[in-house]
């Protein structure tokens, strides 16, 4: 029997993609960009001048970044469905992308079982399934080299950068001071504070939901609990100032949901940003970054799901008495 000889060519992908790494590290010297919280105007004129009688309305770098992503899910699921389809007119077993997708929800589905219970599973799956593939998804698309570094250049109001023409219309920065800055065509979303707000309370509304189908009206107990205000004063007032304490821990949740999610994807940018502009010509280092920050955007993901499921799950418990008088 021949003995397989391994020919380790990732090895080598790798090696080249370092040595590249270094010679364009030294030809274009990386600059480090201008971190800023909020999304940056790709135009300075408003696409809408009273939008909903908010104010104007710009086009921000996360608009088109949420656009992608919207289209890129949907041929992720048309492609799903026709892998699906194909397997069940042929010998039923998924393969290719559909295998993937497959997989990933029942995992997701057992987790939302073996937490909620067979009987509120069905309810909860579809929310926290789609919360954590959404985030997921965004985590993962913002690591496509070009993200936020690809962009207009605006005229900078403090200091700014040189810009060195490359060709046609098409600009690289210098080390040297001048006076542009870069508006990247496109930034994570999961960065933008109002993604991540618009997030969080979809969450904790649908926690609410949740527990109003499983509880009924009964549900407000577990706020405003006055079953034992006049049978026993003191217990009753006391029981009564903890359930006001649960509605600010449940309001609570929108703020911690928003800013836990934000602020992780955030640290990351800024991390990635200052290795890449200190070490530029070290490109392992920052590969090494972005691996961790692949990590922390898979993590998070996972957490913002989880922590949404097991809410639910704990809305369609009963609260204090009420649950062991159901039981």
């Amino acid at each position: 029997m021949e003995k397989e000889t391994r020919r380790p060519w990732r090895r080598w992908v790798v090696l080249v993609l370092l040595i590249a790494g270094f010679v364009l590290g030294g030809v274009y010297k990386p600059v480090q960009p201008e971190i800023l919280v909020a999304p940056e105007k790709l135009m300075e004129e408003p696409l809408v001048e009273n939008f909903l009688g908010t104010g104007p309305l710009y086009l921000v770098n996360t608009l088109p970044t949420l656009a992608i992503t919207i289209v890129l899910i949907l041929l992720v699921a048309f492609f799903t469905n026709r892998s699906l389809k194909q397997s069940q007119r042929t010998d039923l077993v998924p393969r290719g992308i559909g295998n993937l997708m497959e997989s990933f929800f029942e995992l997701l589905y057992n987790l939302t079982e073996g937490s909620a219970g067979t009987q509120y599973a069905r309810t909860i799956f579809p929310w926290f399934a789609t919360i954590m593939f959404y985030v997921l998804f965004a985590n993962l698309l913002k690591l496509i080299p070009g993200f936020e570094s690809i962009g207009v250049l605006h005229h900078a109001h403090g200091e700014g950068h040189a810009k060195e023409l490359l060709f046609g219309n098409w600009y690289l920065f210098t080390d040297e001071k001048g006076e542009y800055i870069l508006a990247p065509f496109l930034r994570g979303i999961s960065v933008d504070l109002n993604f991540t707000f618009a997030l969080a309370l979809i969450s904790v509304v649908m926690i609410q939901v949740v527990g109003f189908r499983a509880q009924g009206i009964g549900y407000l107990s577990k706020f405003f609990n006055t079953r034992r205000m006049f049978k026993v004063p003191f217990f009753g007032a006391m029981d009564f100032l903890v359930g006001l304490l649960e509605l600010i821990s449940e309001l609570s949740k929108i703020l911690s949901f928003a800013f836990r999610l934000f602020g992780n994807m955030f640290a990351g940018i800024v991390l990635v940003a200052i290795v890449a502009g200190l070490l530029g010509k070290f490109s392992i280092l920052p590969a090494m970054v972005m691996l961790f920050e692949l990590f922390v955007g898979v993590i998070q993901a996972f957490v913002f799901g989880m922590l949404t499921m097991v809410f639910m799950a704990q809305a369609t418990q009963g609260h204090g008495e009420e649950h062991a008088e159901a039981h």
